[in-house]
């Protein structure tokens, strides 16, 4: 069996499955994915996972309707106010990944409160990337080092990234059919078994996300290396 300290998952599938079901804007299927989260990150929480991190907006997402950013922007806040008893009752620690400065205030607020008030937490990290792009995360990173005076290196790279302290991700998952990562976790994911579904992020279950554990179970990782005969 492998050892399964990350998941990402790239929550993609929203949008097509309100228009599948007729409703006349996206935000319907942004309501019912929100539903999803809470469930896999109980099982997360149960089955022993370390970090789970979940795609919620990405830099590129600004170019959506206002409407809809608008609407992301208050379900966040909504979603955090009403989650911060599930992680209190499962011992969940939050953070966030990406940009938050750009965020509104309100949610900037709602942000810091959740870390604060599970950061003394040691099981699941739940990780919200939001206002997240790799490529952006990437820059930011190589000014930090040098603001700091340290020449980057694959071996200290890590310590400049929005993911400081987390391991590289294990399982990397995308629903709703795409076969792409979109500058999401490039550089933590060099070495992640991926797995995609046709499975809209709403109809994402926890039997589904089990069945692809099993296959990462059974999977040899070689990390570069060579095979065991």
């Amino acid at each position: 069996m492998n050892e399964l300290k990350h998941i990402a998952i790239i929550m993609d599938g929203n949008g097509r499955w309100a228009k599948k079901r007729g409703f006349s804007k996206r935000i319907k299927g942004h309501e019912e994915g929100a539903k999803r989260v809470r469930e896999i990150t109980i099982f997360a929480s149960n089955y022993g996972v370390k970090f789970l991190t979940l795609y919620a907006f990405s830099t590129e997402n600004w170019k959506r309707p206002k409407y809809e950013i608008d609407f992301l922007m208050k379900l966040m806040d909504i979603y955090l106010k009403n989650e911060l008893k599930l992680f209190l009752e499962n011992e969940v620690r939050f953070q966030t990944i990406g940009d938050i400065s750009k965020l509104p205030k309100n949610l900037q607020d709602r942000i810091f409160y959740t870390k604060e008030k599970t950061s003394h937490f040691k099981g699941l990290t739940q990780v919200l990337a939001i206002n997240y792009g790799s490529r952006d995360e990437i820059i930011r990173a190589f000014h930090k080092a040098k603001k700091s005076g340290v020449d980057l290196t694959q071996e200290n790279m890590n310590d400049f990234l929005d993911t400081a302290g987390m391991p590289d991700v294990d399982m990397l998952i995308r629903t709703g059919g795409e076969q792409r990562l979109s500058n999401f976790l490039l550089w933590q994911s060099a070495y992640s078994e991926l797995f995609f579904t046709k499975t809209l992020w709403p109809d994402f279950t926890v039997d589904e996300l089990k069945q692809m554990i099993e296959k990462f179970n059974k999977i040899e990782r070689r990390f570069g290396g060579v095979k065991n005969e």
